[in-house]
């Protein structure tokens, strides 16, 4: 791809809001987790999503590898986690990002506005990067928020009523 074609398609992608999840698994090693914003709906019958993950190391790895993950739908107060989970080195799941665990001992963010637990299906390489197919197990419903949406490497809360996005505390990545 030429350095023209992929400084486009990145300057088009950094202007597309999409919104902000955590994929978060339990692993050997312990729980990992990573912020994404390619989740999409698949089938609803079964129900089935997708999204990507760069490179198949670190969390991405231990997500791709897990038995099941969890993948949580974050609302507008979610943004410094979502932040953190987006860097390496930070702090995961502490309390005071609001995280608790099942019974099974997965880390649960009780308060995002939805929870899906998944199974992965079927996972497509493209370049650094996989493509993941994901069959939901269960789904929690959270209670209501501002979805957290991300655009222009900004964390923005959606305000439904309005149709708007409002910068939330000045957190890029």
């Amino acid at each position: 791809m030429s350095v023209e074609l992929g400084d486009r398609f990145k300057a088009v992608f950094r202007e597309h809001p999409a919104a902000v999840t955590l994929l978060t698994a339990l692993t050997p090693r312990g729980p990992v987790g990573l912020t994404a914003s390619s989740l999409a709906s698949v089938a609803a019958d079964p129900p089935a999503v997708s999204f990507s993950v760069t490179r198949a190391t670190g969390s991405a790895g231990g997500i791709l590898a897990a038995p099941e993950l969890s993948i949580h739908l974050l609302g507008a107060q979610h943004a410094a986690t979502a932040l953190a989970f987006s860097r390496s080195g930070e702090e995961r799941f502490t309390a005071a990002q609001g995280w608790e665990w099942d019974a099974e001992g997965r880390p649960v963010l009780p308060d995002a506005r939805a929870r899906l637990r998944c199974r992965i299906i079927d996972t497509l390489r493209v370049a650094d990067s996989s493509l993941v197919v994901a069959e939901v197990l269960d789904i929690v419903i959270g209670p209501p928020a501002p979805p957290l949406v991300y655009r222009d490497r900004t964390f923005h809360a959606f305000d439904v009523a309005a149709g708007v996005l409002d910068p939330t505390q000045p957190q890029h990545r």
